[in-house]
């Protein structure tokens, strides 16, 4: 099993050393344009390998997309990351283009790749790569709703004082401050209801933290954070290389899926080695229902930004 991860910056190289941790994979190459860049984190990380107990290979290159030849997986993980104060709309203009151009040179080299596109603003960005490749749906999946949902368990466990073993529960919607939609009626603490356990206002709160996760983050560190984001590409990598049949949220075209048509945005979908196996339809409150809805507009109009 080969995975390409394109982008050899804190993300990145970060997805690229828990899949190498995870042992699942042969080979892992990382590819960047900045001059020594990813052949300078390949050997750091290859470095860690007789201490971390790992015999994944890891490779770097600058911009020779000929070593990424017959990738299963290709992870795009490059472009501009937000600074502070920045949403990651902002980003598009400069990230279209490289997203691009991009994954154009990742297909002529593994045209039976899977895509998993993690640029921001990354719907727009699944989208994009959809409406400029040929590959089929289910190969082209957006990353933002597995980040999102391990940071909404994040602040579930910390609202109820519980291990985030005890937690579960899912953000759907767009990847955005405004977009998501994390799914209260059906997040649980061991099959519980957290209703039973939160009141209204607190887990009111626990939402709103949730959907600034990513701001938040970016306000401390002065960047994007990329512990979980590459934490949570490498779980989707694992589930589809490994045949997992796992569910995650993800950003897939939807055809008329929770009434929605021609955009990608985040819902539950099983991967497997195929990629996107299924959509699973869930159901959602009234008020889940229009944020939804609300969420899918804001896509919608971020999507209309785009020169395809």
């Amino acid at each position: 099993m080969k995975i390409t991860v394109v982008g050899a910056g804190a993300v990145g190289a970060s997805c690229a050393e828990y899949i190498a941790i995870k042992n699942f994979a042969s080979e892992v190459v990382l590819l960047d344009i900045k001059e020594g860049y990813a052949e300078g984190k390949a050997m750091d990380l290859m470095q860690c390998a007789s201490l971390n107990g790992f015999d994944t290979k890891i490779i770097g290159t600058t911009n020779d997309y000929s070593k990424t030849a017959n990738s299963d997986i290709c992870v795009v993980t490059s472009g501009i990351p937000r600074k502070p104060g920045m949403t990651r709309e902002e980003l598009i203009g400069i990230n279209a283009g490289i997203v691009k151009a991009v994954t154009a040179s990742l297909i002529e080299h593994s045209p039976n790749t899977i895509l998993i596109i993690v640029s921001n603003p990354m719907d727009t960005m699944t989208y994009l790569a959809h409406k400029t490749t040929n590959l089929p749906k289910h190969r082209i999946i957006g990353m933002g709703g597995a980040l999102d949902s391990a940071r909404f368990k994040y602040r579930l466990a910390e609202a109820l004082e519980a291990p985030i073993s005890d937690i579960d529960g899912m953000v759907i919607g767009g990847h955005s401050d405004t977009g998501m939609v994390p799914l209260t009626s059906h997040a649980t603490r061991n099959s519980i209801n957290i209703t039973e356990f939160l009141s209204e206002d607190r887990l009111q709160q626990v939402k709103e933290d949730t959907k600034v996760g990513g701001a938040t983050l970016t306000k401390l560190l002065g960047t994007s954070a990329w512990y979980a984001p590459g934490a949570a590409v490498s779980a989707l990598v694992q589930a589809i290389a490994c045949d997992q049949k796992k569910m995650f949220p993800c950003s897939t075209l939807l055809n008329g899926e929770y009434d929605l048509k021609d955009l990608c945005i985040g819902v539950p979908v099983i991967l497997g080695r195929n990629g996107i196996e299924r959509i699973v339809d869930v159901p959602l409150s009234k008020a889940e229902k229009e944020h939804m809805q609300k969420s899918a507009e804001g896509v919608k109009n971020t999507n209309g930004l785009l020169e395809v």
